[in-house]
């Protein structure tokens, strides 16, 4: 009887299982595009544009969707035939565009107090005058995981998250949002900042093996080789191409007596130092004589404003958190990694290590809110939906540094995307870059991009499509306004320079 009670408890039991509904699968949300009409006015004239500020469904080499990608473009009404079309984005990895689109690119840009702190709100945001707009159409990208950019489908945030990935979703973009825009046969260019240029050299690559070739590429504050960063140990790169920034810096605050006749004649002295005198004695290591590690603690010092105990006690090494706090120690303050220009309240004053980044705490509050306000505001952007800033944040985020061009007996070496720009560049005889270079940037040094090219294996034919120009500013050189002005003017000559027939 026992056994006839739990045969039929079993088997209610498993018909109401058997009834209740399987859970059912979370629906992926739908691209949204929000539109608006904006201006700007460039050198006494206004520019009537088109925006579109939302998601576009992203779809692998199979149609198969796998992300929606967010986006904010902007298109001249009633355009000349051929207009160019510029495709901009941030670094990080793992940042949004909105830096560069409220900073430079767009029809609007955010007034800061540069190189001071700013105060609270209420924040200003007026007229850019030093956009490219009157010239090109610009796209704000943010990849996978920033801005409204999320997977979908089978997806998830890996499939995004790492050097190829990220190369891959940004180029299957620029891919198919140029043929749902009927802009395939437009001049195309990209412009990237920071982490931006190192995905720029593999993207103009990806893209020109697909048939897809780039009038021009930009890149500001640029790195393509990461070992010109990192200061890993028994590795001389990092403290050579960081000295001319120290320097500079030093002339900057005043810690020097000679500054040269300008800060161009300043440059080429400390490189020709670096290269001649500094770079052969790290070489030495320990074979080095007292007397010439004496005398190269106290060139050091005379470049740096840094004593030449330091310098000695170092090994006539110190990487960029030690130069950030040696520098106006005394003061009690510390320099800026992104603009060394910026200095703020050194809390630790016998740490070797700055705990945070004056430019970026004078400068990122006004940049969001303002920005946010401008996003849900004026380009009409639902406030139902989130625009992550970072996708540091984000659920898993973690970057594979693994690159394809970087295997060498199975196991990976330097990462750098040099190869990529090489190839591309090797392939395509038109194919011009223009690398915007701030004299005050301590997180991606101008000396490390000058060896970075110069060491790039191109001949002459090639090497000379490559442009360098100079700004007296830092990483976000256009928050400097003289510099916002050179920016554009030499954005746009050359554009110009990529027409010419």
């Amino acid at each position: 009887m026992k056994v006839r009670y739990l045969l039929v408890f079993l088997f209610v039991s498993g018909f109401a299982w058997a009834q209740e509904k399987p859970e059912a699968k979370k629906e992926d949300p739908k691209a949204q595009v929000f539109e608006s009409k904006q201006s700007v006015t460039i050198d006494g004239k206004t520019i009537n544009l088109n925006a579109k500020a939302g998601t576009m469904e992203l779809k692998d080499e199979n149609n198969k969707p796998i992300a929606l990608f967010g986006f904010t473009a902007y298109f001249k009404e009633n355009p000349e035939k051929n207009r160019p079309i510029i495709f901009s984005y941030n670094g990080g990895p793992g940042s949004s565009s909105y830096w560069l689109h409220m900073g430079i690119m767009g029809p609007k840009r955010i007034a800061v107090d540069d190189p001071n702190y700013n105060q609270g709100a209420p924040y200003e945001l007026v007229n850019n005058e030093y956009s490219i707009l009157d010239m090109a159409d610009v796209v704000m990208m943010d990849p996978i995981g920033t801005g409204l950019s999320v997977p979908i489908g089978e997806s998830e945030g890996k499939d995004f998250w790492g050097v190829d990935q990220d190369i891959r979703s940004v180029s299957l973009f620029i891919m198919q949002f140029l043929k749902e825009h009927g802009r395939l046969n437009s001049p195309k260019y990209i412009l990237g900042e920071s982490y931006g240029t190192f995905r720029n050299a593999g993207v103009m690559s990806y893209l020109l093996n697909r048939g897809y070739a780039l009038n021009g590429v930009v890149m500001v504050s640029s790195v393509f080789d990461l070992r010109t960063l990192f200061f890993v140990p028994n590795e001389d790169i990092s403290n050579i191409v960081y000295f001319p920034t120290v320097a500079v810096t030093a002339r900057y605050h005043d810690k020097i007596t000679n500054k040269g006749a300008d800060i161009e004649s300043f440059v080429q002295e400390v490189r020709e130092f670096t290269e001649n005198e500094y770079a052969p004695a790290l070489f030495k290591g320990n074979t080095i004589s007292d007397a010439e590690k004496n005398q190269i603690a106290q060139k050091l010092e005379s470049y740096s404003g840094i004593s030449a105990e330091i310098w000695l006690r170092a090994d006539l090494k110190l990487n960029a958190g030690e130069t950030f706090q040696e520098m106006l120690r005394d003061e009690k303050m510390t320099v800026g990694r992104l603009d060394s220009r910026y200095k703020g309240i050194n809390l630790d004053p016998m740490s070797m290590s700055s705990f945070t980044d004056p430019q970026s705490d004078a400068i990122s509050p006004a940049y969001t809110s303002l920005f946010l306000d401008y996003f849900h505001g004026s380009l009409g952007v639902s406030k139902d939906l989130l625009y992550a800033t970072s996708a540091g944040g984000r659920n898993g985020f973690r970057w594979d540094w693994s690159h394809r061009g970087n295997q060498f007996w199975g196991t990976t070496g330097a990462i750098t995307t040099l190869p990529d720009m090489a190839d591309a560049l090797s392939k395509d005889p038109n194919m011009k870059v223009l690398i915007m270079n701030g004299y005050y940037d301590l997180a991606t040094v101008f000396y490390g991009v000058e060896h970075s090219i110069s060491h790039l294996g191109l001949p002459k034919s090639a090497s000379d499509r490559i442009k360098m120009t100079y700004y007296e500013a830092g990483h976000m050189m256009y928050t400097h306004l003289p510099s916002a002005q050179k920016f554009r003017d030499d954005l746009k000559a050359f554009i110009e320079d990529t027409l010419r027939k």
